[in-house]
């Protein structure tokens, strides 16, 4: 792939009419998947860095938007985590091989669980070397919003379809649809025990104001307990995007990268 298509303008695939923009590093596995949040986009500081060290060190790197997000097309109201899985699955499947290491960002987090779910069910599951999760955000539909809706919220859901919440991160409010609900509570992973066949590195910030530190130990309670690394950052936000927490998600990916490549033959040494 010519490096204009992943240093400056996307490339795109078309994913059930949709254009999906993507940027990708040419290397060797385990590759690295990049799975974005809830209306952030692949040109974010944590993708970014990633992509600078997967070129650096030679390893295959993926990310790309979601529809409705950043560069990809269609109507972000229009989607779904069933959707925006399909996309994920379709991207996974047409623009990587051999073995790859999910990172997955708050909401990326629920798709990169629902993700290995879907591989596994097609036979697949053997492709995921790994789980490197930030802030992770499965079920959050369920789990985080639908706790704390207000009465006018409920009543908005159910008038208009939608209901608006102020964003920290961007003057247009964050918008959550009645679909985007509704479809979630199909997709929930965290109802029992989560079988990723795996390792998993969770890292989460204790002052997240988004998605509280207590969401990520319930998680952590329902993955195998040998495979499942937590690291949890005091003075975190949600973001953990400093320069500290940029350090800290490097060495969980290389980490994971270890883990995942054979050891080098020393036989003939």
């Amino acid at each position: 792939m010519a490096a204009s298509e992943f240093t400056g303008s996307p490339a795109f695939m078309d994913v059930s009419g949709t254009p999906i923009a993507f940027r990708r590093v040419e290397g060797v596995a385990p590759g690295i998947v990049w799975l974005g949040g809830y209306r952030s986009d692949m040109l974010g500081t944590k993708a970014e860095t990633l992509s600078d060290w997967a070129a650096a060190k030679g390893h295959a790197f993926l990310r790309f938007d979601y529809s409705g997000h950043g560069e990809s097309g269609g109507v972000f109201a229009e989607g779904t985590i069933s959707k925006w899985i399909g996309e994920s699955l379709a991207a996974f499947r047409a623009l990587t091989e051999g073995q790859q290491i999910l990172v997955g960002s708050s909401m990326g987090g629920w798709i990169a669980l629902r993700l290995i779910q879907e591989l596994r069910k097609a036979g697949e599951g053997g492709r995921v070397a790994g789980l490197v999760l930030l802030a992770p955000a499965p079920d959050f539909t369920s789990e985080l919003i639908e706790p704390e809706l207000t009465k006018k919220q409920q009543r908005d859901l159910v008038q208009k379809g939608y209901f608006e919440e102020k964003s920290q991160y961007s003057p247009e409010p964050n918008i959550y649809t009645r679909a985007l609900i509704e479809d979630g509570r199909s997709n929930r992973v965290m109802t029992g025990p989560i079988d990723t066949h795996c390792p998993v590195h969770v890292l989460q910030g204790m002052a997240d104001p988004d998605v509280p530190h207590t969401h990520a130990l319930k998680l952590v309670s329902m993955l195998p307990a040998d495979d499942v690394t937590l690291s949890l950052i005091p003075d975190g936000d949600h973001r953990l995007s400093r320069p500290q927490d940029l350090a800290l998600l490097v060495r969980a990916v290389e980490g994971m990268v270890a883990q995942a490549s054979p050891a080098p033959d020393r036989s003939l040494a």
